[in-house]
């Protein structure tokens, strides 16, 4: 089972906390679900340099708090804040639209947060796109996933890490899947805090996909 399904979706409710945050009303989960998807598509789009590691979002009726871990928060902040004010507009409007909103009494709130997150180096999201990254530099594929298993796995909090990719490497003919692993990777053990980030590599020889898991011990006690 663990090999079929999202290592942070397996641990939801036992040591992983839901990274949306709300309750439909009747039949409206759909809208709501569409809401959601829009907002990490328009963040995604366009902060994506600074390293997004994850996005919460939180609702009550038309007030949103949406909560963004990046790793350089500075170029999402911007001079004087200008960069997150522009942001805030653009989800603003976006909803508003989807939403259809024509009246002040539907007008949309929005709060967001950037935190800074302190162990970038240790964060599968951030470590699986700065592997795509490199990989669009036409890095070679076997060095660069072996350089970042070294860095992640040199930590001390780290016990074990894997790193897939998939596609045509280094712009073979057929396209194949190499991985490299290095510790222990308990899969199946709902305790164990497994980190889980994927990206794509947009190349000259097509898309190259990257997994990345990264094990930081196992969690006791956890109230989510």
């Amino acid at each position: 089972m663990a090999q079929k399904i999202n290592p942070i979706s397996f641990r939801i409710g036992i040591t992983k906390d839901w990274k949306s945050r709300w309750f439909p009303k009747k039949f409206n989960f759909a809208k709501l679900l569409e809401e959601d998807v829009l907002i990490r598509k328009i963040i995604d789009k366009r902060i994506k340099n600074a390293g997004i590691d994850s996005v919460e979002i939180e609702r009550m009726g038309n007030k949103y708090k949406i909560a963004v871990k990046a790793a350089r928060p500075g170029l999402i902040i911007g001079r004087g804040g200008k960069g997150i004010e522009e942001l805030t507009k653009a989800l603003e409007v976006s909803l508003e639209k989807l939403r259809e909103v024509k009246d002040a009494k539907n007008k949309i709130f929005l709060n967001l947060n950037i935190e800074e997150l302190k162990r970038s180096d240790i964060s599968a999201n951030i470590v699986a796109q700065n592997i795509a990254w490199d990989l669009e530099k036409r890095m070679p594929f076997r060095r660069t996933i072996k350089k970042y298993l070294e860095q992640v796995t040199q930590n001390r909090e780290v016990k074990g890490a894997k790193i897939k990719v998939s596609g045509r490497l280094d712009g073979a003919e057929i396209a194949r899947t190499e991985q490299l692993a290095k510790g222990r990777l308990p899969l199946q053990t709902l305790r164990a805090d497994i980190d889980y980030g994927e990206a794509t590599a947009f190349t000259t020889f097509g898309t190259v996909g990257v997994k990345v898991w990264i094990y930081k011990g196992e969690i006791f006690n956890k109230k989510v």
